[in-house]
């Protein structure tokens, strides 16, 4: 029977035979100390925005006013449309935004909503492989030629309201 004790005696001695002791800073720090070695050191400090909850633009458009922006990106507008694409092919649910827009254009709604999920890998496809082919997709058929001039603008929503999986439209005023 081997002493175990002194087997582990030896493996610690081994494990931290290269470890040096910090040299610890012992002496008391008051505000003024710390402001003088806050100052020394090249920090970048960013402002916190207790309002900011998400990347607020995929697609920014230069005729919108900054007060409809300000507004837009609060979420203050109501979504008056929603369209869920869960379970749609990427075929049928080109055409189902396609319709989706264009109607909800001519009823002269203002804010739509179209979640597109955030992908989920099918049981075939390679885990490492892209997931979430809608998600990435909508907004490229948002600006296409056809529904950019009906579209003032869009982004992904707070969290809340469903976050990269869904996408917050502004449309724009139906004047006819």
């Amino acid at each position: 029977m081997t002493d175990t004790s002194a087997d582990d005696e030896i493996l610690w001695q081994e494990v931290t035979s290269g470890v040096q002791k910090l040299k610890t800073d012992t002496r008391v720090h008051t505000a003024k100390t710390l402001k003088k070695r806050a100052s020394k050191e090249k920090t970048l400090t960013v402002p916190f925005d207790k309002n900011f909850s998400h990347t607020p633009s995929l697609n920014t458009k230069a005729d919108i006013d900054k007060q409809t922006l300000k507004r837009f990106k609060k979420e203050e507008f109501g979504i008056e449309a929603l369209l869920d694409l869960h379970g749609f092919t990427v075929d049928a649910a080109f055409s189902a935004v396609k319709r989706f827009i264009i109607s909800s254009y001519n009823q002269n709604k203002r804010a739509v909503m179209i979640i597109t999920g955030k992908g989920l890998p099918h049981k075939e496809q390679d885990i490492y492989e892209a997931k979430g082919s809608l998600k990435k997709s909508v907004p490229l058929w948002l600006q296409s030629d056809e529904l950019k001039n009906l579209i003032l603008t869009f982004i992904h929503p707070s969290p809340k309201l469903g976050g990269e999986g869904a996408l917050y439209i502004l449309l724009r005023r139906n004047r006819k």
